[in-house]
This record gives C-alpha cells, sequence and structure tokens, in this order.
C-alpha cells in the first residue's frame, strides 16, 4: 500500500512539474495578463506572418522592450493571411500587417479598418525550378503558380508580366499556398513557379532548387506588397498607441536601412524568436543585395495604391471603385519624415 502511494504521489508531482513547464514555456503570459488590464490600458495585439515585408513588427518589439518605456504592443505570429483577416474581423488582433489588395477589398465589404504605414518596398519575386524548363517568362503557359492570395499584389505582379508578354489570364493556373509551404512545393513539382514574398525566394535559391525569373522591380517600379492596417475603433478611441506603433515602425525601418550590420542582427534575432527560421535564410533575403528588400519610404502614397485598386478591377477582385481616403488614414505617417532611426546598436541591451 505505502508502495503504491508513493507511485501515486511520484505521478502526481511529476504530472505537476510538466504543467507547470508546459505553462512556463508554451503560454503567452504577457497576453494572458493582458486582457484583465483597463481596456485603456490595454497592449494592442498586431498580426503578422514570417516573411521580410513584415519584419518591421518584430524588430519593433524586440527593440522596444529595451528603450524606457517597453513593449510597444503584443506580436502575434500567423501562418497565412486568411487567418489574420478572421481575426481583425472579430477583434482578436487590433492591428495587422496584410496584403494592400486585401485591404482593399476588405474596406470595400464594409469591414472598418484603416491603411496607416507600409510594410517594405520590393522584396517579391517569381521563382521557378533551377534546372526545369521556363527559361523566360514566355514559358509559364500553362503552368501552375502558387501565390500566396487571390488579394495580394504578388498575383497582381503576374498580371503585369503576363501583360508585357501578351499572355492571357487563362493561360497560367494560380493556385492560393501559405507563403511557408510554397519551397517545398517547388521542390517536390507540385508547382511550377510561385510568386511570394521574401524570404522564400531565398530559401529556394539557397537550397539549390530554385531560381529567381525576376524581381518585383523589374516589372513593378516602386513596389509594394505588405501595408499595416489598424481597426477603425481604435483609430477612434485610441489614436495616441496607433500613433505609437506607426512610429515604432518607421524607426525600425531607418534601424533596419542603416547598413548591413543592422540587417545581420535582425536576421539574428527574428529568425531565433519570432520566425522559428534559420537566420541564414533572413540574411540572404535582407542582405544579397541590400536593397533586395527596402524599408523606406513607406507612408501611403496615392498613386500606389490607386495603382492596385485599378489592378484590382481589371483583374476581377474588386467591383468598384474605392478612394484612397476611404481605406487611408495618413494622420499618423504625416510626420515619418522626421523620424529617427532607433539608437540601438547590437549587443546593448538598450535603446532609445
Amino acid at each position: 500500500m505505502r508502495l503504491r502511494n508513493k507511485v501515486v504521489l511520484a505521478a502526481a508531482g511529476w504530472l505537476v512539474l510538466i504543467t507547470a513547464l508546459h505553462a512556463w514555456l508554451n503560454v503567452n503570459w504577457a497576453a494572458v495578463l493582458n486582457d484583465y488590464r483597463p481596456l485603456e490600458k490595454r497592449k494592442i495585439t498586431v498580426a503578422y506572418i514570417p516573411v521580410t515585408c513584415q519584419l518591421t513588427c518584430p524588430v519593433t518589439d524586440y527593440i522596444s522592450r529595451f528603450s524606457n518605456s517597453g513593449e510597444i504592443f503584443l506580436p502575434r505570429m500567423f501562418q497565412g493571411f486568411p487567418e489574420i483577416k478572421e481575426a481583425l474581423i472579430s477583434n482578436k488582433v487590433q492591428a495587422a500587417f496584410i496584403v494592400a489588395p486585401l485591404a482593399i477589398a476588405l474596406v470595400s465589404q464594409g469591414v472598418p479598418i484603416k491603411v496607416v504605414y507600409l510594410g517594405h518596398r520590393y522584396g517579391s519575386a517569381v521563382v521557378v525550378r533551377k534546372n526545369g524548363p521556363i527559361k523566360t517568362f514566355a514559358d509559364m503557359r500553362g503552368r501552375t503558380v502558387a501565390i500566396p492570395s487571390r488579394f495580394s499584389d504578388e498575383r497582381l505582379l503576374l498580371f503585369r508580366a503576363m501583360k508585357v508578354w501578351g499572355i492571357k489570364p487563362n493561360e497560367i493556373h494560380m493556385v492560393e499556398m501559405a507563403p511557408p509551404d510554397v519551397s517545398g512545393a517547388l521542390a517536390a513539382g507540385a508547382i511550377d513557379a510561385f510568386s511570394m514574398g521574401e524570404p522564400f525566394p531565398s530559401q529556394a535559391e539557397m537550397a539549390g532548387y530554385g531560381r529567381v525569373l525576376f524581381q518585383a522591380r523589374d516589372y513593378w517600379p516602386d513596389y509594394m506588397s505588405c501595408i499595416l492596417v489598424v481597426r477603425q475603433d481604435l483609430i477612434d478611441k485610441r489614436p495616441d498607441v496607433v500613433q505609437v506603433l506607426v512610429d515604432g515602425i518607421a524607426r525600425s525601418g531607418l534601424w533596419l536601412d542603416k547598413g548591413k550590420p543592422y540587417r545581420e542582427d535582425a536576421a539574428d534575432f527574428v529568425g531565433r524568436y519570432y520566425y522559428n527560421q534559420k537566420p541564414a535564410l533572413l540574411r540572404w533575403a535582407l542582405t544579397k543585395p541590400l536593397d533586395r528588400v527596402m524599408y523606406t519610404p513607406l507612408a501611403p502614397r496615392k498613386a500606389d495604391f490607386d495603382l492596385v485598386r485599378d489592378l484590382m478591377i481589371e483583374t476581377g477582385v474588386l467591383n468598384k471603385k474605392i478612394e484612397f481616403s476611404d481605406y487611408t488614414d495618413t494622420r499618423f505617417s504625416d510626420k515619418q519624415t522626421l523620424q529617427t532611426a532607433w539608437k540601438y546598436e547590437p549587443g546593448i541591451a538598450k535603446a532609445q
């Protein structure tokens, strides 16, 4: 009987220990405790996926932890845009990095959000198998190409190239695929190409089975992909919080564009602590070459969004002409030219 009691107690103790370790390692206590704060004092949750056009989100979170004011928001990683869209609509996240066409489409459907800033410029590419049959874009006829969403700039990028090469819309088969899945699908031969943001073109290059057919800037000068949106109720009730968010993102963009050492440091901490990606992959995407992705200037510009909107109408994913002022709020980015980069050097654990 005593032996049995000892076994039971040992098993119970082990269970308690495992449960405690699980809670300590896997539960986001900052998010849990945040829900018990008064509404006016809660930190907002910002959604992102592990791509370079959303890198300023984890960079801002990481560096701001070492600043006098501490972390600005609670970052939450998703694997695809459909999940982010639902979380944004249901108010599980109050701000999110999503692709520009999706933001325009959501506003046209009555979702109360506004674009307040960009993620970065360039940084998307069309990738094919390195030793495959596609040598030029003319060879894309009849091929299957993965895109992140039908509401994505990467889809519109394909259409811009198709116009140049005289390829009709029904001559290329586009399939939606979560960005982290495209490199594996290309390697396995499940798709012939993908149009996607970094670091997934770099991933296919580094692994030796992918080749960049063209970069976004080759067919789309001043190309932009992801943008930062916030819920309208947050803008109405807590504009100061939105301003702090935009200022932090802007400062991170300036910090990343200071040079190679800063990008390499970002690749290290973002890869390890946020994206669950090898830092070497992000270093490749951020530095080969440095202008492969650019984090300035990122204030929303009417001409850029009008172009996206018109392409959406032309390609059948938007059925009405929505105006720039209907889905953007430029108050928060108006003074970003006066912003300065974070004063944070790698390893000093102090930021201003």
